[in-house]
């Protein structure tokens, strides 16, 4: 399944895509958070869709989509996963996963608007394939990593460079400022992503194609991935780990290229669908 969220931000109500259109499943109940994937709803839901296909509804085309899933307890990062974005940044390859955290206040919808930060001047772009954890896991195996996965969503996890790498030596901070976390347009469950370990990312900016990757060149698999990270946190349902990302980001550039208004950037993944987002500047 692709699983959808529509309508203004804070009241988004429930859909699924089913072969590329949108289907309002919000008389199903709930919301895609902790509890709908805790309690394992995923196959209730298959059920009722299966039980009402012809009674479903498309969804307004003019209906906001936002991120596919509710505000999550964390969103996890692994920083410099790929060889060739490792090497564009001057860091060497990490013996272990790098972890950061990204604030859960940055998450957005695929189609939203990226602000740049007050005071910011260097603001990049990552296109990022993520893992939504399906039921709680802590200290996992990798052989069983990928039984504790939901599935697998699109993030282009937006970063400010000056605040990321100038500030006090913590990336946290580039990484979770308002509108910083586009994800979606759906989450597809793990079921319909044939190889994880072969899934090809892309990303524009105003036409011009910066990254092209895949998650064949991941220094740490999935599966490693979600294992490692079970070892120094409890992953609870509805968290996402966000990959990292390919070569191409601004910052790797001489001199660096980074966003400024009115931009206007488009990311896509294999099975995980496509964004657009256009950039503005700073407002309250």
């Amino acid at each position: 399944m692709k699983l959808v969220r529509f309508g203004n931000l804070g009241q988004e109500k429930i859909a699924v895509n089913i072969d590329g259109k949108n289907y309002d499943v919000s008389a199903f109940g709930g919301d895609y958070n902790e509890a709908f994937f805790a309690e394992g709803r995923l196959a209730a839901l298959a059920d009722y869709i299966a039980a009402n296909r012809d009674q479903l509804k498309e969804i307004p085309a003019e209906a906001r989509i936002g991120a596919p899933f509710a505000r999550p307890s964390k969103i996890v990062c692994i920083g410099l996963n790929y060889k060739d974005h490792a090497a564009e940044t001057g860091a060497a390859i990490p013996e272990e996963p790098i972890i950061f955290l990204k604030s859960t206040t940055s998450l957005v919808g695929p189609y939203d608007e990226v602000m740049i930060p007050k005071d910011a001047v260097k603001t990049d772009w990552e296109v990022e394939f993520g893992i939504v954890i399906g039921k709680k896991a802590s200290y996992v195996t990798e052989e069983e990593a990928l039984d504790y996965i939901a599935g697998y969503v699109l993030h282009n996890d937006v970063s400010e460079r000056s605040y990321q790498l100038e500030r006090g030596g913590t990336w946290d901070k580039g990484k979770g400022c308002d509108t910083f976390g586009p994800m979606g347009p759906y989450l597809t469950t793990k079921d319909e992503i044939e190889d994880i370990n072969n899934v090809d990312l892309w990303l524009t900016v105003n036409g011009k194609t910066f990254q092209k990757g895949s998650t064949s060149n991941l220094i740490f698999s999935v599966a490693y991935t979600v294992a490692y990270v079970s070892q120094f946190m409890t992953l609870l349902p509805g968290d996402v780990i966000s990959t990292g990302t390919p070569a191409g980001v601004g910052l790797g550039f001489n001199p660096p290229i980074y966003l400024k208004a009115g931009d206007v950037i488009e990311l896509g993944a294999t099975g995980l669908g496509s964004q657009k987002q256009t950039v503005i500047a700073y407002k309250k």
